[in-house]
Parts: C-alpha cells; structure tokens; sequence
C-alpha cells in the first residue's frame, strides 16, 4: 500500500467513523413499548402506533397541545396566545413569563428542526421568556433533548411534565387522563 493510499484509506475511515457516532446518537437502544397516559385514553397500543408512527405522534401531540392549553387557560390568570414572530410561532402558549410548547415526543435529529428549536428558545429568552418545554413521552432523541437545553429551554418530560402541569395550574392531568384510560377507545 502507498502512502497516498494509506492516507486517503485514513481520510475516509475518519469520515465513517463520525458518521457511525452520529448515527449511534439517533439510534435508540431498543424498541420503546411502553405505554403513556395518552395512548391509554384511547387504547392505543405500541402495535397500533408502530403500524404508522408518524400519524399516531402528529396526532398525540395535537391531543395533547389542546389538553394543556385548555388546562393552562382554564386555571392560570396569566396565560396568554402563542406568540407570532412574522411566520414563526415559537411556542403553543404563555404563562406569565414562561413560553410553553408542548409535544407528545421528540424525536427527530433532523439538523433543521434541531436547529429551529435552538432558535426559537434564544428568540423567546431575548423577548424576556423562560422558554419551556412539556413533553409527555420519555423515549425522546437525545440530541434533540440537547437542542433545545442549548437553546435555552427547560425540557420536562414524562412524570415531571404532569408535575409541572399540576405545579402550575393546581390541575392533575394526569389523574384525569388515568382515570379515563380506555375510556375513548379506538375502533378498529
């Protein structure tokens, strides 16, 4: 082998190799078949969900965005609309000075999203908001988790998002989605 070739051979292993790490960081370990207490409302099980994950996350997060914000309005003097930034709508709702968004799951490591959650938490923070974050799922993408963290965002997620909901409001979503589990079954 030459050393031209030993060379390019290096070049090219050094650019798999930070391609393997960055795949390793989108990858998740194993298959989530945990439930939430969204799913449960609905009966949905990982089986249904992993049929068309796309749908099912559009969906549950939707679901949820309507729950927490009908919450927050109901109980918090202090809520206020999502703000507008010309096209941009950084977040789902205002608490005083907090920014709230909300998604049933991150998990895209897309650079562009990643990217508009950077920018969207140093936007809410330079117009004075503690940018945050309500997540119901705990299988989210790591590197989109540190997105966010870096712009700025207080990320909750799973258990602690129901405490901060409650914290906040003084409303238990959880109790209330656990107590209609299956209640609004899916027909298949």
């Amino acid at each position: 082998m030459t050393n031209r070739d030993a060379m390019i051979e290096d070049s090219l292993e050094g650019i798999v190799s930070r391609y393997q790490r960055s795949f390793t960081d989108k990858i998740y370990d194993q298959e989530n078949d945990d439930g939430d207490p969204l799913m449960d409302v609905f009966g949905i099980t990982s089986d249904l969900k992993r049929e068309n994950r796309q749908y099912w996350g559009r969906e549950l997060g939707m679901c949820w965005q309507l729950l927490v914000s009908e919450v927050f309005s109901r109980f918090c003097n202090d809520y206020g609309p999502a703000l507008r930034f010309g096209a941009d709508e950084p977040c789902d709702f205002i608490v005083g000075d907090k920014a709230v968004d909300t998604k049933y799951r991150i998990g895209s490591g897309d650079s562009g999203t990643l990217k508009k959650f950077r920018q969207y938490g140093l936007m809410l923070s330079e117009q004075g908001y503690a940018p945050v974050f309500l997540i119901v799922r705990e299988d989210n993408l790591p590197a989109a988790v540190r997105a966010c963290t870096a712009g700025g965002w207080t990320v909750y997620t799973g258990d602690a998002t129901f405490a901060y909901v409650q914290e906040q409001s003084g409303f238990d979503l959880k109790s209330f989605l656990v107590e209609r589990a299956h209640a609004f079954r899916v027909q298949r």
